[in-house]
């Protein structure tokens, strides 16, 4: 018998933890969110500030709350569900509504979002494998992403306005070249020999 045999289990971490809390209230903020939006019509200049601001501030909680998770132990299997869900709800409720308001092309729009499930999807496929770790790619698609909807979102004068498409245009590249490399490392992981 060894000392790690001696040692009690560590205690199961509490569902109710400030990681999971934080990325709930990102879950509330999507419908909030999506009201302020459809209150300015994208075209109520303070109803679009305070939807940019709000999409800001739920965007950073992303950051926010896997840090606590991760700094303080408190990963959770739900933790591990709900913030990919509230990720995808908050970016995929900014595209629908910029494109329901004829502000961003619709294919730009379903471009992202079957990258986004296919993803998703791909990491269910593998877990009995190992996980797929988010690479720098995907976080800087993230970056990109949020940049772009925020700059859509936010009521800039011409000629700044313009400058939301080329952002947009590099988070979607950006989006389909790491879309492509994590299907491939998905593949990879399932055809790799097992030990």
């Amino acid at each position: 018998m060894t000392d790690s045999d001696l040692r009690p289990a560590p205690p199961p971490v509490p569902v109710v933890n400030a990681a999971n809390v934080i990325t709930a209230v990102r879950l509330v903020m999507v419908p909030v969110f999506v009201a302020m939006v459809v209150a300015s019509g994208m075209v109520e200049r303070d109803w679009r500030i305070a939807a940019c601001l709000t999409f800001g501030v739920a965007s950073f909680t992303d950051y926010v709350d896997g840090w606590i998770a991760r700094r303080y132990g408190l990963v959770t299997a739900f933790g591990k569900v709900a913030d990919p869900i509230a990720d995808k709800a908050l970016t995929g409720a900014a595209l629908v509504l910029l494109s329901w308001y004829d502000r961003l092309p619709w294919w730009v729009t379903v471009v992202i979002l079957v990258r986004e499930v296919g993803v998703t999807l791909l990491r269910f496929w593998v877990i009995r494998y190992g996980v797929i770790a988010a690479s720098r790619g995907g976080k800087i698609k993230t970056a990109l992403q949020v940049l772009a909807i925020g700059w859509y979102l936010w009521p800039f004068p011409e000629p700044l306005s313009d400058v939301g498409p080329w952002i947009m245009a590099a988070a979607v590249a950006v989006t389909v070249v790491t879309g492509l490399d994590y299907t491939l490392r998905a593949l990879r992981m399932r055809m790799a020999p097992s030990a």
